[in-house]
C-alpha cells in the first residue's frame, strides 16, 4: 500500500517510527545523489550520537518493557585474597526512586565532497526531535554546527519534516507551515531559499548545489519519501486511529481524515 498522504505522512513523526525513517531518508538521499554526481563528487552519510532521557514504563511484576543486555563482568586475574566469612544481615532499602534513563540517539546527515580534494561542498541536514528541543544538548550542538558550516562556506540544505519543536531561526518571517526545507547557498548568503510545505502539498523537487559552474542536482523528495514508505513497515505497523501530537488545526484534521477515508483506513 502506498502512503495515504500526497506529501509527508504525519504519523511517521511518532517516536516509534521516526528513527528508522530518519536513517532511511539519509541513505536514499545519498544513494540517489551518487548516481548523478560521481565521479567528480561523492555523497556519504555521517552519523553522530547524542543521548535522550526516556521514560521506562513497567509491566507485570514491575519488569521494564525495554530490557538491554546485561553488562558482562570480566575477571582480570587479580590476586586472590581469602576473607574470613562473616555473618551479617543486609539492611533492605526503605524506599525506591529513579534516575534519568538515557538511550543513544543516532543523528544522520549527508555530505557531498569533491573526490580529488575531499572538500566539503554541501551538507544535507535532516532534523530530528532532539535538534528542535530547546534545552537539549543536541539543540545547541546543531545550531553550532549550522553556524560552523555557514562560516566555512558550505552549502546547507536543511530538511525539517517534523511539526513539533523549535525550528532553526531565520531572520525574516516565512509563511506558516508544518514542514520546511531551507537552502543556504554559499554564493547567496545571507539570503536563503525556503520551501514551506502544507500537509496537502506534494513534497518538492529540491536543488542540491555543487561548486560553480556545475549545475544543481535535482532531489525528488516526494519519490524518495514514497520509496521509504513502500519498503518500510509503515503501511502494516501504523495505527491510523492514533492521535497525532502536536494537535492539528481544524483544517489539517479535516484533510487527514479525508486522506484516510479515501485510502479505506477509517470509516466515513
Amino acid at each position: 500500500m502506498t502512503s495515504p498522504f500526497p506529501g509527508m505522512d504525519p504519523f511517521i513523526e511518532s517516536p516509534r517510527f521516526w528513527s528508522g525513517f530518519h536513517s532511511g531518508l539519509a541513505y536514499v538521499i545519498m544513494s540517489h545523489l551518487n548516481q548523478s554526481i560521481q565521479p567528480i563528487y561523492y555523497a556519504n552519510t555521517t552519523m553522530s550520537v547524542t543521548y535522550d532521557v526516556v521514560e521506562i514504563s513497567t509491566g507485570r511484576h514491575d519488569d521494564p518493557q525495554i530490557v538491554y543486555p546485561d553488562v558482562a563482568v570480566w575477571e582480570r586475574g587479580l590476586a586472590r585474597v581469602d576473607i574470613a566469612p562473616t555473618i551479617a544481615t543486609i539492611t533492605p532499602a526503605p524506599v525506591e526512586s529513579t534516575i534519568a534513563y538515557e538511550v543513544p540517539v543516532r543523528l544522520y546527515s549527508v555530505e557531498i565532497r569533491v573526490v580529488e580534494t575531499d572538500e566539503l561542498v554541501t551538507a544535507i541536514e535532516i532534523l530530528s526531535p532532539v535538534n528542535k528541543r530547546r534545552g537539549h544538548t543536541a539543540y545547541s550542538d546543531y545550531l553550532r554546527k549550522r553556524r560552523d558550516l555557514v562560516r566555512a562556506g558550505v552549502n546547507l540544505l536543511e530538511i525539517d519534516l517534523l511539526r513539533a519543536g523549535t525550528r532553526p531561526p531565520l531572520m525574516k518571517p516565512v509563511p506558516r507551515a508544518p514542514y520546511y526545507v531551507t537552502l543556504s547557498r554559499r554564493t547567496r548568503r545571507p539570503r536563503v531559499e525556503v520551501w514551506p510545505m502544507q500537509l496537502a502539498d506534494h513534497l518538492p523537487v529540491l536543488p542540491v548545489p555543487l561548486l560553480e559552474p556545475d549545475p544543481d542536482v535535482p532531489l525528488d523528495m516526494g519519490t524518495l519519501v514514497q520509496t521509504i514508505y513502500d519498503s518500510g513497515p509503515y503501511a502494516a505497523a501504523i495505527n491510523y486511529h492514533d492521535p497525532l501530537p502536536p494537535p492539528l488545526t481544524d483544517e489539517e484534521s479535516q484533510f487527514v481524515q479525508q486522506c484516510l477515508q479515501q485510502a479505506g483506513l477509517v470509516k466515513e
